[in-house]
């Protein structure tokens, strides 16, 4: 059955399937109805929704998504989950400006409430409500054919020739451009990233422009290694293989290196950096955690004066990336290492977990 949306009389189907979370391990591929657009709001036709590594470990249950004892619950289910979308206008509630239907766009992760401090000091990214795409149910996201963008969103073109594999990407490659812009590279410095995923390998290209005198990555897979290398690392390193610590020392002189981003989760990543950076150096993380994570403080403190930064989602940062993936200057090739229909999601996340030669997967929304 089909059902002609009142706003713009586009012929729209009554049901879609998506991907509804229940609980940890409890995700099902369902028949529901397609959402309808209120005042402000916009429904897309989902072109393919990349899987997070947050994704996955909300899937496993983190502590971080669902709560526990010392922590609330920040997951509101059951939600279809899914940020890493891309799509296409298929009906635009009352009021909306600046879209067409057809236009192919893509929604900041976040959806701010612009009410509170954080929103109205232009912080949006740390907006105290935090609706995420697909970690809520008002906000439900991307792993469905049709989604909606609510009227707080907020929204951007995407050029039509940016093949799918790498639109898919401007999500997590707006994080990694944030991350480095936390990082305030100065010409010559010698920086030290720490892990060759998706969001690792989106920071290369950042780094390089911002004129560091060496970019040195670290990674256990060798594959993503050589990738990081394609991308413009100057020097990849395998810590299984070579003691990173002294081979960073012995390239600076023997003062460590002046800025390390930590981008892979693994506890081991984040001792190895407080050792690795020289005093007075500037060391992010950029990374969630399954377990919190205990360091030795007076490295931090009393040792060497470090300046530690967070770096949390994309702001201000879609425009560029939008622009730096269209031209080639944020490489993105091979970084998606699979594609499936949405019915195979169980199989994605399993890849995700066990495959060491997969990247980013990629969800089609009726692919076959």
């Amino acid at each position: 059955m089909h059902n002609a949306d009142n706003n713009n009389h586009t012929e729209l189907p009554l049901t879609m399937q998506a991907v509804v979370a229940y609980a940890p391990g409890d995700y099902r591929l369902e028949e529901v109805g397609v959402p309808k657009v209120g005042e402000g709001e916009v429904l897309i036709k989902v072109e393919a929704c990349g899987i997070c590594a947050g994704d996955l470990k909300a899937y496993e249950g983190a502590p971080s998504f669902w709560g526990d004892d010392t922590q609330p619950a920040y997951i509101k289910a059951p939600m279809i989950p899914g940020h890493e979308f891309i799509g296409h206008v298929m009906a635009l509630g009352e009021g909306v400006k600046n879209l067409e239907i057809g236009d192919r766009v893509i929604s900041e992760q976040i959806v701010p409430c612009w009410e509170c401090r954080f929103c109205n000091r232009g912080q949006y990214w740390m907006c105290e409500k935090h609706d995420v795409y697909g970690f809520q149910h008002n906000v439900n996201g991307g792993m469905a054919e049709y989604m909606v963008f609510p009227k707080e969103a907020i929204n951007h073109k995407l050029p039509d020739e940016i093949p799918m594999e790498k639109a898919v990407l401007i999500e997590p490659y707006a994080c990694s451009l944030h991350a480095v812009k936390r990082a305030q590279i100065e010409l010559g410095d010698v920086v030290v990233l720490s892990g060759a995923g998706t969001l690792g390998l989106g920071m290369i290209g950042a780094i390089k422009k911002s004129g560091p005198s060496k970019l040195v990555v670290l990674d256990l897979n060798n594959k993503r290694l050589e990738l990081a290398k394609q991308f413009g690392a100057d020097i990849v390193l395998n810590p299984a293989d070579v003691d990173v610590v002294d081979y960073v020392k012995s390239i600076t002189e023997g003062y460590g290196c002046d800025i390390y981003i930590e981008a892979t989760g693994a506890v081991q990543s984040v001792e190895q950096g407080l050792y690795m950076i020289r005093k007075l150096g500037r060391f992010v993380e950029f990374s969630v955690f399954k377990e919190p994570v205990t360091v030795d403080w007076s490295i931090i403190s009393d040792r060497k004066e470090l300046d530690i930064l967070g770096a949390h989602l994309g702001p201000y940062c879609y425009p560029l990336v939008i622009e730096g993936i269209g031209d080639g200057d944020f490489p993105t090739d091979h970084v998606v290492t699979h594609k499936l229909p949405l019915a195979e999601f169980h199989q994605g996340l399993d890849l995700m977990r066990n495959d060491p030669n997969a990247l980013k997967v990629v969800l089609i929304p009726g692919g076959k």
